[in-house]
């Protein structure tokens, strides 16, 4: 099975392309800004490279969220413009879930948290199997995961070296600090195909406001 995934939605733009558990190419680059300018050619890039052609493709991923207003919407709109010019499905996969299977990968560990810097000293967290993607002050975070604190759990995202040292190093600390489309791909080959298109996933409302209309 062959599967073309990406992620814009935070603090990297990256793209990989799979066929079974052989990486046929994939790209990976940290970034604050430009996500909607470098994601075509990116995806370009590694189609070319891959020497595949895009009907060749049997299903697609990309990250929902949570990560930033913008950011999310480059990777969804130019994967749902996919979906519908490939009649292929797309498997939409959380920024958290992808950060916590790398570092499951990457530490051995059998669990992982990721901990991502949400700003207002907040933070996006998800415990497999206890807490779905959420959005919690900094001290509400330290108070929760306290009683889970364990050398063999690992955390990841950026906000978990700060954890990490405020929980005296109770936790095993992974490298991971943004989402990877390998792991957003990995993730979506076994995902069960969804009948529409995946959809962004809000933690809190955008900080940009609309004008007031005029009375």
């Amino acid at each position: 099975m062959k599967i073309l995934a990406v992620d814009t939605a935070l603090g990297a733009c990256s793209a990989a392309l799979l066929d079974d558990e052989r990486i046929l190419a994939h790209r990976f680059e940290p970034m604050d800004r430009g996500h909607a300018e470098r994601l075509a050619p990116m995806v370009e890039e590694i189609v070319r490279e891959a020497n595949v052609d895009f009907d060749s493709l049997d299903r697609l991923a990309v990250t929902t969220g949570p990560g930033t207003f913008t950011g999310q919407r480059v990777g969804l709109a130019f994967m749902r413009g996919l979906r519908v010019a490939l009649h292929r499905p797309l498997i939409g996969i959380t920024t958290l879930a992808a950060m916590a299977a790398q570092a499951k990968a990457e530490t051995g560990a059998a669990f992982a948290i990721p901990l991502h810097d949400a700003r207002r000293d907040e933070i996006y967290l998800e415990i497999e199997n206890r807490m779905p993607p959420s959005v919690l002050p900094f001290e509400e975070v330290i108070a929760l995961l306290r009683g889970l604190a364990d050398d063999k759990v690992t955390l990841a995202g950026t906000a978990a070296s700060r954890v990490c040292d405020a929980l005296a190093n109770q936790f095993l600390l992974s490298s991971v600090r943004q989402p990877d489309a390998l792991w957003v791909a990995r993730l979506a080959m076994t995902a069960e195909a969804p009948d529409g298109a995946p959809r962004p996933l809000y933690l809190r409302a955008p900080d940009a406001k609309l004008p007031a209309a005029k009375t």
